[in-house]
């Protein structure tokens, strides 16, 4: 049986980072578990990420040539594949909204903890099929597209955000099962749950929004005080 471990070697991770010191301390640690290249600007990323078949990118904002939000914006207008992670110094709420909207899976502020970096990139991965897989989950007329990143439902094409995407992926994966809020939030966010929040809920009802709202059947289901269920009918 192949473990953890070993899968993680075997994937591949771009890490685009101009700052020599952050992209050897990253390259040292990542390379503990994955093969790791460096692009020390944006046009060598391009390049590179239209060459090699990554499993993940790592990615800084501020790039000599071509800026990160560039590199991010060309490589979604090819494919949702692979996910990307931006490690930026960039801070402010509206840099993160706007790589989040140009396709950013994930967001990590410099100055970051390497330990973080690493969990992140784990999550996201398991979440995400490597680029040698092609995986396909469905449930009733609903059907994704792990690799391509694409959702359709009775043949029409759903639109969502990274966030959604995973959180659709986590109940296809449970369909018919009832999951509840703490574990969305551990599993989908990789976050601990406070109950004092609500942000499950509001993904949730913007999952609804796309998925069944012009549809008769619904297929995402509350039970209240469980938790949600997604079901194949």
């Amino acid at each position: 049986m192949t473990t953890k471990k070993d899968d993680n070697e075997m994937k591949r991770v771009l890490v685009v980072e101009d700052t020599k010191d952050i992209a050897w301390v990253v390259e040292k640690r990542l390379s503990k578990q994955f093969k790791v290249d460096i692009a020390v600007n944006g046009e060598i990323a391009t390049d590179m990420i239209n060459t090699n078949p990554y499993d993940l990118i790592v990615l800084d904002l501020s790039l000599p040539k071509k800026s990160g939000f560039e590199v991010l914006k060309d490589l979604r207008k090819k494919s949702a594949y692979p996910p990307v992670l931006i490690l930026s110094g960039m801070n402010a709420v509206e840099d993160k909204v706007k790589g989040l909207k140009l396709g950013a899976d994930d967001y990590l502020a410099k100055p970051f903890d390497v330990k973080e970096l690493v969990a992140r990139i784990d999550a996201l991965l398991r979440r995400v099929p490597s680029a040698q897989e092609i995986v396909k989950l469905g449930a009733a007329d609903l059907e994704m597209d792990l690799v391509a990143r694409k959702v359709t439902r009775a043949g029409s094409d759903i639109i969502l955000s990274p966030r959604e995407f995973s959180l659709l992926e986590y109940l296809i994966r449970n369909k018919n099962k009832i999951v509840t809020r703490k574990q969305i939030a551990e599993e989908v966010w990789g976050h601990k749950f406070d109950a004092g929040t609500n942000f499950v809920d509001v993904y949730i009802n913007y999952l609804r929004k796309s998925v069944d709202k012009d549809f008769p059947v619904k297929l995402i289901t509350t039970v209240y005080g469980q938790g949600f269920v997604l079901k194949d009918e």
